[in-house]
């Protein structure tokens, strides 16, 4: 089996383990999932991870993606599919191809409105995580949202 092969066959693995329980109770799943996702893209992708009521995944998407150092995030768009999946919380993720995953002042805004925007529709925005190759900075670890 080749290395994509694993990846994916790892992939597969996550998101069935993360459908079948509260991905919650399991933080370093969800960043190992996004570690998987995320790591080693060559550009910016911004993904949302769509939960139910009780923390389940729903689906993880990837909404916009962008060049190498940024990605151009439409907050309608992100509502639309909270919505379209009924939702009731998300988790937001892109990763910084630079390999820093330190979140930038932009990165920070863009949280603030998302987590506004979606309140204003009852979603709930439990954490913005932010992959850089094998590095992952959790915005609700460090009591950022």
């Amino acid at each position: 089996m080749n290395r994509e092969q694993t990846i994916q066959r790892a992939l597969e693995y996550l998101a069935c383990e993360a459908q079948e329980r509260d991905c919650l109770s399991s933080p370093q799943a969800v960043k190992d999932y996004l570690r998987l996702r995320l790591g080693e893209r060559p550009h910016e992708v911004f993904m949302v991870l769509f939960l139910d009521s009780q923390n389940r995944l729903i689906a993880a998407e990837e909404l916009f993606r962008g060049t190498l150092s940024q990605t151009r995030v439409y907050p309608r768009e992100v509502v639309i599919e909270a919505l379209s999946k009924r939702a009731g919380a998300v988790i937001l993720a892109h990763n910084h191809p630079s390999g820093l995953a330190e979140p930038s002042m932009a990165d920070l805004a863009l949280t603030e409105v998302l987590k506004k925007t979606l309140a204003l529709v009852d979603v709930r925005v439990l954490d913005h995580i932010v992959v850089g190759g094998a590095t992952i900075v959790s915005f609700a670890e460090r009591g950022l949202i």
